[in-house]
């Protein structure tokens, strides 16, 4: 309960109210991103602090291998179960957004746990980088292979733009070849200003800290608040999308990311993972990408539904852990590992 009258998320309860009553409020596209920019520049650099004054240790290495760990695991697992009750190319990218993370559920999850005065490393802001990509790696791999089996040439023409052609066909037909994809995996814009803001944070240590603290500090929670406001009304304007969606894949976007989370929680438990670090791994297992995964399913699996993946990701998936999945999940956290 204490959760939910935190002001960030009572914005974000009001953004999506505003969203169902079809209310003109509306955060213009420029500044989204910008707040969306400045929430990853800010975690970057807390984490490069924090780093600074840890440093690198085995307990560092350790969660952080547990992490990639999850990203390779839970859009395998996924996919598997999807095939069940999707076509393949939906199945892949309904398992690569589930497979990768959400930065805004990250950054909540880190505001809450510095409101509980719960310690977790700052290194987890690298392992929410390192699990951004595997899944999508995976989904153009099944994709692929797919359109190998069935020998048929594949041609997006999203927007209109006939230049975007087969983005993750097979090597030998026309169009940008699968290792463009693997280079926009892994330099996406918004990943590199998180990693390499944690790198200035870590290179200038508590001086830089201080230096940034009315930045990346004082300014984090408003910020944070005016970004998950604009949330709340996306999130409302996607859930139409749902209306025709099977009730099984209703289902996926709420198990799913509980069973992710259990998964992680057994990882922190067996290789003996700090609570507040445990909390974070957990929420990054069970969230879900709307951003990053989306914009690149769109050209490397255009044969996949955006409406279902993007769809169950930010209508079912993302509200459930801001409002109830990340207290949940500190919670557990605190009473098995705490």
């Amino acid at each position: 309960m204490q959760n939910l009258l935190d002001p960030a998320i009572l914005f974000f309860i009001f953004g999506a109210l505003a969203g169902a009553l079809k209310s003109n409020l509306e955060i213009p596209q420029p500044i989204s991103r910008f707040l969306s920019l400045y929430l990853l520049m800010a975690l970057g650099l807390k984490g490069g602090f924090a780093l600074a004054h840890s440093g690198l240790t085995s307990q560092v290495a350790t969660s952080l291998g547990c992490a990639v760990l999850l990203a390779v695991v839970v859009p395998l697992l996924g996919y598997g179960l999807l095939r069940r009750f999707l076509s393949g190319f939906d199945a892949a990218a309904v398992a690569a957004t589930y497979g990768s993370v959400s930065a805004v559920t990250f950054v909540t999850a880190v505001q809450t746990l510095e409101n509980q005065r719960i310690a977790f490393g700052g290194y987890m802001s690298a392992a929410m980088a390192m699990m951004e990509s595997p899944a999508i790696i995976l989904a153009v791999l099944f994709a692929n292979s797919m359109r190998q089996s069935h020998a048929a040439p594949v041609v997006a023409t999203t927007g209109g733009d006939a230049a975007l052609l087969s983005m993750g066909s097979p090597p030998g037909q026309a169009g940008i070849p699968f290792g463009k994809i693997l280079h926009e995996s892994f330099t996406d814009g918004a990943q590199l200003l998180l990693l390499g803001a944690m790198v200035i944070g870590m290179l200038s240590g508590d001086a830089g800290k201080a230096a940034m603290q009315p930045f990346s500090g004082d300014l984090f929670k408003g910020m944070l608040a005016f970004f998950l406001l604009d949330m709340g009304l996306l999130t409302a304007r996607s859930l139409p999308q749902l209306r025709d969606k099977s009730p099984w894949l209703i289902a996926y976007a709420v198990v799913g990311p509980l069973t992710h989370a259990t998964l992680a929680l057994g990882l922190a438990w067996v290789f003996k993972i700090p609570a507040g670090d445990a909390t974070l791994l957990m929420v990054l297992a069970a969230s879900a990408s709307y951003i990053a995964v989306p914009a690149v399913l769109r050209y490397a699996i255009p044969e996949a539904s955006p409406s279902m993946y993007f769809g169950l990701s930010l209508g079912v998936t993302f509200p459930l852990n801001i409002l109830f999945g990340i207290p949940l999940y500190t919670h557990i956290a605190q009473t098995v590992l705490g």
